[in-house]
């Protein structure tokens, strides 16, 4: 193998564990930074793919397909902003620096990378924490919390709400430092909370004093009594051994909600809490209260503590049945080759994003939310499930006739393509068509 070619998988490798220098690292403009995170994705899945015979070895859980697919969906779901807006995040960020800058840093020093290195971490400690501590971030929050199941998969089951109201954590870091050094650390931060989800590390020794780590982290998804609202670092724990949000590891974790889902359907993931917000914002007698349905913890009422009382949350300990619902293999499988056709699908989408026109990108979208509505609602055995996948398949062939070059669809991809998608209308159309005639039996017996 060609050394360059080595030395270069190395580095993005260490990426992932921000074993990076303030040289390599530091650019005079935004424009000039790297997509790390874009970069990193293929690790993402060797990464993934490496755990489970790790996890297997080691007599831990491996993997569901219903619970990974719910995680890989709401990632999905949290990217697809970015085929039709702007960062957020950035774009304050950066009229905030131009506007606002007080002190002028130099991009290029190692002070202000250390600077940029501590600043963005304190500023996710405080996003994180307020995303469990105010029920309005709670809302979308909640979504990566929502897995029962631990493991790099879970990782990247993210909200798509919650960005939108993360982003002014960090505004106060805009008023000194450049914003080429804060992109460059909140990516590195992001990439570096993405191993330590997993169950194959026990504990690191002496860093477990400094770095946020598995051990750490995984008290932080627990719903024992003792993880509740524990551990929001990044990538640095010594904010909440200052702060008094710390927690060791001690019994088993129960991961997930303290009230679980009951459904694989990642757009109910996504507005579930939402939904519950409103029903209580109507129920709450006052407006003060009413107020404070939104602004005080999810665990607040009347009458309670800001963050609720803990005497509310069960006392439960391992092992807990999770919420689980089987398909058959080839159901699965089905899944599973649709979802990489689809993950296809959003890449091409974001890669030609600036060549697309907004109705190309809005279709895209929308297809994509209700290919996912589809698997869903397969997973959770919804009557409606066969129907809406035979719909989708047959929107996916208009879409192809409406949009794709003749040279796209008589290539061997483009064929093979409208060959399997041709092959599974017919499949769910035969499974309707079945569904309905065993209704009409029933009936008329």
């Amino acid at each position: 193998m060609d050394g360059s070619l080595v030395i270069g998988v190395l580095t993005r490798l260490r990426r992932l564990f921000y074993a990076v220098t303030p040289n390599e690292t530091s650019f005079p403009t935004v424009e000039e930074v790297p997509k790390y995170v874009d970069e990193a994705i293929p690790f993402f899945i060797g990464l993934i793919i490496l755990e489970i015979p790790i996890l297997y070895l080691r007599g831990k859980r491996l993997p569901r397909f219903n619970d990974s697919f719910g995680s890989l969906a709401n990632g999905i779901l949290s990217l697809l902003h970015g085929l039709l807006f702007r960062s957020v995040e950035l774009t304050t960020y950066i009229w905030v620096y131009e506007h606002w800058n007080v002190i002028d840093l130099h991009w290029d020093s190692a002070w202000t990378w250390i600077l940029g290195f501590v600043g963005v971490d304190l500023g996710y400690y405080w996003v994180h924490r307020c995303g469990h501590e105010v029920n309005l971030m709670w809302a979308g929050h909640q979504v990566h919390h929502s897995s029962e199941d631990y493991n790099l998969v879970t990782a990247l089951r993210q909200s798509t709400i919650h960005r939108y109201v993360g982003w002014m954590f960090y505004l106060p870091l805009a008023l000194v430092m450049p914003p080429s050094v804060f992109l460059v650390h909140s990516q590195f931060n992001l990439l570096y909370q993405f191993w330590i989800h997993t169950e194959t590390v026990d504990t690191l020794g002496p860093l477990e004093w400094i770095l946020n780590t598995p051990s750490h982290h995984r008290v932080h998804h627990g719903r024992n009594r003792y993880c509740i609202d524990k551990n929001y670092g990044g990538t640095l724990i010594i904010f909440d051994r200052m702060f008094g949000t710390f927690a060791k590891e001690q019994e088993e974790v129960v991961y997930g909600l303290v009230h679980p889902l009951t459904s694989w359907d990642p757009i109910n993931a996504q507005i579930c809490h939402l939904r519950y917000m409103w029903t209580a914002f109507k129920e709450t007698k006052g407006f003060q209260n009413k107020l404070a349905v939104i602004w005080k913890g999810p665990g607040w009422a009347p009458g309670k503590p800001r963050t609720g009382l803990m005497e509310d949350i069960p006392d439960i300990h391992a092992p807990q049945e999770k919420f689980d619902r089987q398909l058959p293999l080839w159901i699965n499988l089905y899944i599973w080759t649709h979802m990489l056709l689809l993950i296809v699908f959003y890449g091409i989408l974001a890669h030609f994003k600036t060549e697309n026109s907004p109705y190309i990108s809005l279709t895209g979208v929308v297809f994509i939310v209700f290919t996912l509505s589809s698997f869903g609602a397969l997973y959770d055995h919804r009557s409606r499930a066969s129907l809406q996948e035979t719909v989708r398949c047959f929107v996916f062939l208009l879409i192809v006739r409406g949009f794709a070059t003749p040279s796209a669809v008589s290539s061997s991809p483009g064929l093979s393509l409208i060959a399997l998608y041709l092959a599974s209308f017919a499949i769910w159309f035969f499974v309707c068509v079945r569904q309905i005639s065993v209704k009409i039996k029933a009936k008329s017996s």
